[in-house]
């Protein structure tokens, strides 16, 4: 197996990977673990070794095939980091009408949305139900040991893709992964699995990426585990839907303390509340709401605080956070 260095140019304002690949988005990606200043990760079944330059992320792709292209590596991480997006644009637009965003922006600049598998955002995000960063990863790896395809070993470990929903689907899935620590989460996942099965597997999968925001969210719905945040986190990082806004009682919080004190101070979400602060970040920053959220979520996080970004501490504040909910 070749372990090439590959160039994509890319400045480091419009693409910053501690608070893209950490900030909660995706649950495969850490540090490399014989180099801090190197992320590794899984997707598109291959394991990718990436690392930040002032004007290009410098990355190699472990893989099966010896046959490695350069531009065909280049074309997938411009689709998942959706660097045909201007950024820098938006930011700008974002910092005019919020005060608070220009602030964040400061130092979160770069935070892209990751265009995401579907499938392994589905089931990765019905492991995010009450649970923190590193415990969901965990349970993403244990499914893509126990039912995905090995990559390649690398460092004395191995790499698996994440499974299709025909292998999660299976009778056996939910008792196994009961007895591997999901808990009641062993149930969403095979009855969500079943369901899209049922429903067609693949082809539900296409409809649904070709439905309308709401007609996608509702569908989302139906999938045992699967509530309004979750549906909104899938909506935006899977299916296109950029103005999606998923919140939690965190974004609550934000919501109240920055744009909307006369929310009720409840310690659970209504479905009121949820609409109205979604469609409130809609009205304040247009079609790609989403997004201009997670930059904001990031930054209330406090992971970034200080002038160096770490991201020990990153993972050390988002479990706590991740816990408080």
């Amino acid at each position: 197996m070749k372990n090439s260095w590959f160039k994509l140019v890319c400045n480091k304002t419009e693409l910053q990977l501690v608070g893209t690949l950490n900030g909660g988005q995706s649950f495969r990606w850490k540090k490399h673990p014989q180099n801090n200043d190197q992320w590794i990760g899984v997707f598109s079944k291959k394991v990718w070794i990436l690392k930040q330059e002032e004007n290009c992320i410098l990355y190699q792709v472990l893989e099966k095939s010896e046959n490695q292209d350069e531009n065909h590596y280049n074309l997938l991480l411009k689709t998942y980091f959706q660097l045909d997006l201007n950024l820098a644009k938006y930011y700008s637009e974002w910092s005019e009408c919020d005060r608070y965003f220009k602030d964040a922006a400061k130092q979160f600049y770069g935070i892209r949305i990751l265009k995401q598998d579907l499938t392994e955002n589905i089931f990765s995000f019905i492991c995010s139900s009450n649970n923190h960063i590193s415990r969901i990863s965990s349970m993403v790896e244990k499914l893509a040991k126990f039912y995905g395809e090995e990559i390649c070993e690398y460092e004395g470990e191995m790499y698996y893709s994440f499974p299709d929903v025909a292998s999660l689907a299976q009778d056996s899935v939910e008792d196994k992964l009961k007895a591997n620590g999901f808990g009641y989460r062993s149930k969403y996942i095979s009855k969500s699995a079943q369901h899209i099965s049922n429903e067609g597997g693949e082809n539900w999968l296409a409809k649904l990426r070709d439905m309308e925001y709401a007609d996608a969210k509702k569908t989302l719905m139906k999938l045992t585990g699967v509530g309004a945040k979750v549906a909104d986190c899938i909506s935006l990082m899977s299916l296109g839907h950029l103005g999606s806004v998923p919140v939690d009682t965190h974004v609550y919080q934000i919501a109240k303390r920055l744009y909307m004190p006369k929310l009720p101070n409840n310690k659970t979400v209504t479905e009121k509340v949820y609409n109205e602060i979604g469609d409130h970040f809609r009205q304040l920053y247009g079609p790609l709401a989403g997004w201009a959220h997670t930059v904001l979520f990031c930054a209330d996080l406090k992971k970034f605080q200080g002038n160096n970004v770490d991201s020990e501490e990153i993972n050390s504040t988002t479990k706590k956070k991740k816990k408080s909910k």
